[in-house]
């Protein structure tokens, strides 16, 4: 196994990007123009990569290789925007890697395009990017390629291999991995670890709370330390963890409510299959069914929603009942876009910058939560 985080060090250590790996302060994938450089950056390092594998690190910042990190993204579905852009696209895996360096809530992304052996090139236009163009990677450089006929060449197989190679986990990292996990997690978080099928040792933390009578935790962290990778991560939603002898599962519950009484829903589940070839799959199942509310109340929430959006935009002081209303705002949005305003995230983005600099955080947190749920349900 891949100790993720040694091959990310590894990778840092070229420390300019080259024909196959990249790196990124950070992804944006909901603008056209974020998305574009993505999948150009996907189709350049598949095609300079015919035979070996090739990374995207995000969270660093490039100049001076500073590992600064992003927030912990857990969206499986970012294959689905690959396979949708690009003709003979190859299969990629977006994972999550801690860093001691930096804060919980804090990871370091790693995209891998796996090798396909073909040509990719744009499926349909994307931003300024025309269909049928083909990507390569000349340096640290995603080019259009101009020419008449675009040949695969194997230049980087030895050298990704030596990589990858020097990357291999073993047991001093592993048995650092669970200290680290524990050391990390405060006691009310119980922190503990489970080995499966005698290979993989998965660390997780929680705290416990109770909710008619049924056991779930909060701010849940799972990692599998084989790897180093960062497989859940909640701040604010209810879980649900049962194992056997060979899975893992998670279910994870979001709280909706249009008064005081709040409502529990399921939203989706994972579950980790540990195999004994030395291989564990992850399996998510969107569970999400949205509530429905009285029309005439959705419609109250939205448009007070739009009169405090209007407010921070122009920059408008808000009242003591308006600043109260913030605090709700991401939960609110959330509630119309699932009763079918959809323009209620681009509203709710309008916001960010205003939440983020609160002195008190729990609205960002919410933030981000609300946009995660959506983009989930947007996806499924």
């Amino acid at each position: 196994m891949i100790n993720k985080r040694l091959l990310i060090k590894n990778l840092l250590s070229h420390n300019d990007e080259n024909s196959f790996y990249d790196k990124k302060q950070k992804l944006s994938l909901n603008s056209k123009e974020g998305k574009a450089k993505f999948l150009k950056h996907i189709c350049a390092l598949s095609n300079s990569n015919p035979e070996n594998n090739s990374y995207i690190v995000i969270g660093i910042e490039d100049e001076e290789n500073k590992i600064i990190g992003v927030d912990f993204f857990d969206d499986s579905k970012i294959q689905n925007l690959v396979n949708a852009y690009l003709n003979n696209p190859p299969k990629i895996e977006y994972e999550n890697v801690p860093f001691p360096s930096l804060p919980r809530y804090k990871v370091i992304g790693l995209v891998t395009i796996h090798p396909n052996n073909q040509i990719t090139s744009l499926l349909k236009n994307a931003w300024k990017y025309k269909r049928d163009t083909i990507f390569y990677r000349r340096g640290s450089n995603s080019m259009p390629f101009l020419g008449t006929t675009f040949e695969l060449r194997n230049t980087n197989k030895d050298i990704v291999a030596a990589i990858e190679k020097n990357a291999r986990n073993n047991i001093e990292l592993t048995l650092n991995g669970v200290f680290d996990f524990i050391k990390n997690h405060k006691k009310e978080y119980n922190p503990q670890y489970k080995v499966f099928n005698e290979q993989f040792v998965l660390c997780w933390a929680g705290k416990k709370k109770i909710i008619n009578n049924k056991e779930f935790f909060t701010r849940v962290d799972i990692e599998l330390i084989n790897e180093q990778v960062r497989i859940f991560y909640s701040s604010l939603d209810d879980v649900k963890i049962s194992y056997n002898k060979q899975s893992f599962l998670i279910t994870e519950y979001i709280s909706l409510s249009i008064d005081a009484r709040e409502t529990y829903y399921p939203l989706e589940k994972t579950i980790i299959n540990f195999k004994y070839n030395g291989k564990h799959a992850i399996v998510r199942e969107f569970l999400f069914d949205p509530p429905k509310y009285d029309p005439i109340i959705v419609n109250h929430i939205y448009n007070n929603c739009n009169s405090i959006i209007q407010k921070i935009t122009t920059k408008t002081k808000l009242s003591v009942l308006e600043h109260e209303d913030v605090f709700r705002l991401p939960h609110n949005y959330l509630l119309c876009y699932l009763n079918g305003f959809l323009d209620a995230p681009d509203l709710l983005r309008k916001a960010k910058n205003y939440i983020k600099n609160l002195e008190d955080k729990t609205t960002y947190v919410k933030y981000k939560e609300a946009m995660r749920v959506i983009r989930k349900v947007k996806y499924n």
